[in-house]
């Protein structure tokens, strides 16, 4: 298995493969925040690039873990969500207290990267979300339920740290999964 990697420039798309013994390799390491396929608008330079991935890479491995180094990393100190959540603080404060209520609902939880779309200063991301809801949610204990979900991100890349981010989350399966809304 190899993930792709494609470069378009002037409406001409250049693909080049990563070797699967790589792809395993970081997954071994538990990179699931490196993409499964990265498209890149051919004008980012190299360098630019590196660092878009960087602090998207930074973010959802924040996801991953909970470590709130990973976050300071990633996102701006002015860092602004345009889809906050009702109650959810604006600023770093909103990923944060929003990964602690997650991770202590699904302690396992894995953020996979399937793709991501790099072009000006955005970096779209379709995230994949697993885990057993084995911890607490709204007054709500988990007993081991299985968790798989989707989610899309657009984030915002300004020297080198997340500025803003518009996120669509499928919460509607994540709450059929952990029985708040029963399934039609």
């Amino acid at each position: 298995m190899r993930r792709p990697l494609i470069f378009v420039s002037a409406g001409i798309v250049l693909a080049c493969q990563v070797p699967a013994s790589v792809a395993r390799a970081q997954n071994a390491l538990g990179d699931s925040a490196r993409p499964e396929i990265l498209i890149v608008a051919g004008d980012i330079p190299p360098d630019r690039r590196e660092a878009m991935l960087a602090s998207a890479r930074s973010f959802y491995q924040f996801w991953n873990t909970g470590d709130e180094r990973l976050l300071r990393k990633a996102i701006s100190d002015d860092f602004i969500d345009h889809t906050l959540p009702p109650g959810r603080a604006q600023g770093p404060a909103g990923p944060a207290a929003a990964s602690k209520a997650f991770l202590g609902a699904v302690p396992d939880l894995k953020v996979v990267v399937a793709q991501q779309i790099l072009v000006g200063d955005r970096v779209v991301s379709h995230l994949r979300f697993t885990g057993h809801f084995t911890g607490q949610f709204n007054g709500r204990t988990g007993d081991g339920q299985p968790i798989d979900f989707i989610a899309t991100d657009i984030v915002a890349v300004r020297s080198g740290r997340i500025t803003d981010n518009w996120h669509l989350e499928d919460n509607l399966t994540f709450l059929q999964q952990i029985g708040v809304v029963p399934h039609q």
